[in-house]
């Protein structure tokens, strides 16, 4: 019960081996007691050597884009996940979608499943912001700038190399409002023109928001 009310104090937030270990210190084998631990739901392992609390443990939520963050990084969440985040689309999306300079990765978790799309380094630190959970962690996550830029990055096969299509794309394919589209700074856009990479349409991209300013 000791060890149950000191796993508690870790609330929502997921925790490592070492950690877990260091809390284990009186027990002679302390993997066997996680393993006790995992079978009896009080501990949930998201992948080897990274756990939350089981859910009835938990006061509030876990956070998914932190649980992205420390599953695999250097990493920041993008894309759907953080156009949806940001209120710019009108979906609910489920996946949990990242970018990294690591190799692309996918991972199916009981708490979901995350994806990370490689992206370039000279890309990788533009419009990444740090957003705050009420207990007090904190994630990374893609400016809604910068996650736009994303999905047009690494939307395969996206042509859109005019002011036109740029807008057709982003207001049919993708729903995003014109009233949140005037809202943002073309500047971090601008910054990923600068990297090189699908410049026509990140250009298309500019010329809209400027045109909405």
């Amino acid at each position: 019960m000791r060890l149950i009310k000191q796993l508690r104090a870790f609330g929502s937030i997921p925790f490592n081996h070492g950690v877990l270990l260091s809390l284990l210190g009186e027990y002679r084998r302390p993997n066997d007691k996680i393993a006790r631990l995992l079978a009896a739901g009080d501990l949930v392992q998201i992948k080897k050597g990274l756990y939350v609390l089981g859910i009835e443990h938990r006061s509030t939520p876990v956070s998914l884009p932190l649980v992205a963050n420390l599953l695999y990084g250097p990493s920041y969440v993008s894309l759907d996940f953080a156009l949806s985040w940001h209120g710019l689309i009108p979906e609910g999306v489920y996946e949990v979608s990242s970018v990294t300079p690591r190799r692309a990765r996918q991972y199916s978790t009981p708490l979901g499943t995350f994806s990370y799309t490689h992206t370039f380094a000279a890309l990788y630190g533009i419009g990444v912001m740090m957003e705050g959970n009420p207990d007090g962690s904190c994630f990374l996550i893609a400016s809604p700038e910068k996650a736009l830029c994303d999905k047009i990055l690494f939307t395969r096969n996206l042509d859109a190399g005019t002011a036109g299509a740029m807008r057709i794309f982003l207001e049919d394919d993708l729903r995003i409002d014109l009233d949140a589209l005037a809202e943002m700074n073309p500047e971090p856009v601008r910054q990923c023109l600068a990297a090189g990479h699908k410049t026509r349409q990140l250009e298309a991209l500019c010329k809209v928001l400027e045109s909405l300013q």
